[in-house]
């Protein structure tokens, strides 16, 4: 299945979508390892690392876009498909050369589905199985 969107940073990933029905803050949300350590996020001791993180839109502090930064540097997150993108994540994931896609269906992209996020033409692919 194949979801239309917004390309906001350019870039290719594929991996195992990680999907949070809820917005999440970067800044006291996840550890460098890319541990969810938010204990009100639906997703805590989830693990970020290889996957692509699915949520609404971020919120929190600007320094957000550094956490997200950091995570790209260390190899952690792969790809980001929002509902909404707003400037802390946009900021984040362009510096980091992390594909994002937003104005996606999120309700459509299930928690260990495979997913292409094709940030080139603002698409995202939910592979069959």
């Amino acid at each position: 299945m194949e979801l239309r969107g917004r390309s906001i940073s350019k870039g290719i990933a594929e991996g195992i979508a990680i999907v949070s029905k809820e917005p999440f803050s970067f800044l006291g949300g996840v550890n460098e390892k890319g541990i969810i350590i938010d204990k009100n996020s639906e997703l805590y001791g989830e693990s970020l690392k290889d996957k692509i993180f699915v949520f609404p839109y971020g919120k929190g502090s600007t320094v957000g876009s550094y956490v997200i930064y950091g995570l790209a540097k260390r190899g952690i997150l792969k790809g980001i498909v929002n509902k909404e993108c707003e400037p802390i994540v946009s900021t984040g994931a362009i510096l980091g050369k992390i594909p994002l896609v937003d104005k996606v269906d999120i309700e459509k992209i299930k928690n260990g589905d495979r997913i292409v996020v094709d940030g080139n033409r603002g698409i995202v692919i939910i592979k069959e199985e």
